[in-house]
């Protein structure tokens, strides 16, 4: 003979009716995770909170919010700016072609340790300013005339195409927005400022390529200007002569004149 099994809550014919509860119907419990029950139920009071790690793998590109950070990366910006001094150095002779230097030798000369030394000196020879020496430091690199006529060589094939096709593009108000730029540039040349022109120079080009719309380009673009700017022994252009081109390719994109020849004469020297 069978036996029904009763479960919690279950009612059989012959069972007394709770009071209040004739015409209820059993419902069935429904069934929820820890990862969601909270999130579909907030008000559900005295279930557990949800936790970072409950929350499910986001879809694949899906954007996440992020936790406020502990502390700002302090490090990181002693590290750019130490590179922005030694660059100016570089760009200035003050550390001359040929001559090597050790991180603490270049941390006790900022004032700083030389963690970030170290660090932005990578950086410069990822740029080709320097090559490190094991053991010993940095030496920095000599550039051969050779060395810049081949950056020159390959601006002209990234940055001369791209020049042409937004002069038959773009309309003359929108080289008027780069004048700033070119006047700031000037205004380094007049001043003598090696570095601030090398800093300016690179604004007015990336501000010029930047209308194209690739940034990879422009990337590459900047980094083989950067390479143009290093020392090298020889004849360089006047900062003043090189400034000038600015304002007057603006001009030629402006009135609609051919901008080759002046761009190519720009970039065959940076000063």
């Amino acid at each position: 003979m069978l036996t029904a099994v009763r479960h919690p809550g279950d009612t059989l014919p012959g069972d007394a009716t709770p009071p209040g509860s004739a015409h209820r119907t059993p419902q069935p419990t429904p069934i929820t995770t820890p990862a969601t029950d909270s999130a579909t139920n907030p008000r559900n009071e005295g279930e557990r909170v949800q936790q970072p790690h409950d929350l499910p793998a986001p879809a694949h590109g899906a954007r996440i919010p992020l936790p406020a950070p502990r502390r700002l990366p302090e490090r990181h910006s002693v590290r750019g700016q130490v590179h922005g001094e030694l660059r100016a150095a570089l760009l200035a002779g003050e550390l001359p072609p040929g001559s090597v230097h050790s991180a603490p030798a270049l941390a006790a000369r900022y004032g700083v340790s030389a963690t970030p030394v170290r660090e932005a000196m990578q950086l410069l020879a990822q740029e080709g300013a320097v090559e490190v020496l094991p053991n010993r430091g940095f030496r920095v690199v000599p550039h051969t005339p050779a060395d810049l006529a081949q950056i020159a060589e390959v601006r002209m094939l990234v940055e001369i195409p791209v020049v042409l096709a937004l002069a038959r593009t773009l309309p003359a108000a929108r080289w008027a927005q780069l004048h700033p730029l070119a006047d700031a540039a000037e205004a380094a040349a007049r001043a003598g400022d090696r570095a601030g022109y090398a800093e300016a120079d690179r604004a007015f080009h990336r501000a010029l390529l930047r209308h194209h719309g690739n940034a990879r380009l422009l990337g590459v673009a900047d980094d083989l200007h950067r390479r143009a700017q290093w020392p090298c022994p020889g004849p360089r252009p006047a900062l003043t002569a090189h400034a000038a081109h600015h304002a007057e390719l603006l001009t030629a994109l402006a009135e609609g004149t051919d901008p080759e020849p002046l761009l190519r004469a720009h970039l065959a020297a940076c000063p």
